[in-house]
């Protein structure tokens, strides 16, 4: 590995034996705000939103940032400032969004089981769109709808039965997955929405998987939602936008995903050649614009040598970083502060008391207690799905700017876990 350049990650770098961000040295970030600490690169994630903005240049398009990924509100004002629309998936996710700055015109509503409630709730404040996934919802929502004197824009999302060729729990595109209309059921599906008084049909969208690090899923689903697209105009329901969703992989280990202008400049080739290059065109990336730009930053705490293993205790856990326990995720760690000392081989764990509580298998690391290691690629799926399992706090975030860090999210205290509970009488 080149010190100077870490692969995916060229905004965290070391400066001699020091890792850095942009201009900033990690270790005093870990100092002065503790650890665990996940600390985020705001060059980094702009850079990677410019290469969507390079492929559809000249375009009719938007870029809604599917927000699931990180939702820290500090992240969501980056890409708020940057002009992103976004791609929520809850209520909760739209309160962030309107918090953060965002136009709820620019804002799509993405997820098979939408309450009532939410669903008045995104009529209120004027969200862009619907993104539908059940022939029932559109009954909900189009009642719903007329209930507050509103018609809803709605597209249905496709399940096109395509194989994203990525981990099972994060493959959404395929017949036994539980979102999107199927396939043969869609042409039916937007023949009832154009029926339905509370309902305007606004367009069409897909999204097959996360993590997908090869193009041809992403052309085998384009072929399939195109063609729908010629048979329901053919019916006589007009579709203004198609949306192709988002699920471009990132570069954990060894993966090789394409550079996202180069692979929406072959998809857009195809919607050229098919005729629908005057249509609006919208994604939904998530990963791919924050993975890379973060980092979990946690202290050595013990060393614990074992007949066949040796343990590297750290204060980041499962709760920190769940990707490892949940799919066998892989993330590189590095030191923060490099030392010319002989490696030991590892397994990297945390404090939580479960057996899946690791973060790394069999690294090699020359860290000793007290010094600082690095979880690479964890701006996305990590602090969005943290958890006080253990009475553990929820880790603070920082943002850096150049020189500048900024504290975006307080750590958790054990009264702030305990604040919304009481004690029965």
């Amino acid at each position: 590995m080149n010190p100077h350049l870490l692969p995916g990650q060229p905004h965290f770098h070391y400066q001699g034996s020091e890792l850095h961000v942009e201009q900033v040295p990690l270790a005093a970030l870990a100092r002065r705000y503790g650890t665990p600490l996940f600390v985020y690169s705001r060059a980094s994630m702009l850079s990677a939103l410019a290469a969507y903005q390079r492929g559809f240049a000249g375009r009719k398009a938007r870029i809604c940032y599917a927000m699931k990924a990180n939702s820290s509100l500090g992240i969501l004002q980056v890409f708020a400032r940057a002009g992103c629309g976004f791609d929520i998936v809850s209520g909760g996710e739209l309160e962030r969004v309107l918090a953060a700055g965002g136009k709820p015109g620019d804002i799509i509503f993405s997820g098979v089981g939408k309450t009532r409630a939410e669903m008045r709730r995104a009529l209120e404040v004027g969200i862009g769109c619907f993104n539908v996934e059940s022939e029932a919802e559109l009954e909900v929502l189009s009642e719903v709808a007329r209930s507050v004197g509103q018609t809803a824009a709605v597209s249905i999302r496709v399940n096109p039965d395509v194989d994203p060729k990525t981990h099972p729990y994060i493959s959404t595109g395929l017949k036994g997955n539980k979102f999107g209309v199927a396939h043969d059921r869609v042409l039916h599906a937007y023949q009832r929405a154009a029926e339905l008084p509370g309902l305007r049909v606004a367009g069409i969208d897909c999204h097959i998987g996360s993590q997908i690090t090869d193009s041809s899923p992403y052309m085998d689903a384009m072929d399939r939602v195109l063609d729908l697209v010629e048979s329901i105009e053919r019916a006589g329901v007009r579709l203004h936008h198609i949306d192709f969703g988002g699920g471009l992989g990132i570069a954990y280990h060894k993966e090789q995903p394409p550079e996202a202008d180069a692979l929406w400049l072959q998809l857009l080739g195809r919607v050229d050649e098919r005729g629908f290059g005057d249509r609006e065109l919208m994604i939904e990336p998530g990963r791919s614009l924050v993975g890379n730009a973060g980092v979990c930053l946690t202290e050595v705490l013990y060393l614990k040598p074992g007949d066949q293993k040796n343990f590297c205790v750290v204060d980041a856990a499962m709760n920190d970083l769940p990707r490892p326990a949940m799919y066998q995720a892989y993330h590189a760690i590095i030191p923060v502060q490099q030392a010319a000392r002989e490696a030991h081989t590892y397994d990297v764990v945390g404090p939580v008391c479960e057996s899946g509580d690791w973060i790394a298998r069999d690294r090699p690391l020359a860290a000793q207690p007290g010094e600082f290691l690095a979880v690479l690629s964890a701006g996305a799926y990590c602090m969005s799905m943290a958890s006080n399992y253990n009475t553990r706090g929820r880790a603070a975030e920082v943002l850096v700017d150049g020189t500048e860090a900024h504290l975006i999210r307080e750590r958790e205290s054990p009264a702030d876990v305990m604040r919304m509970e009481h004690l029965w009488p």
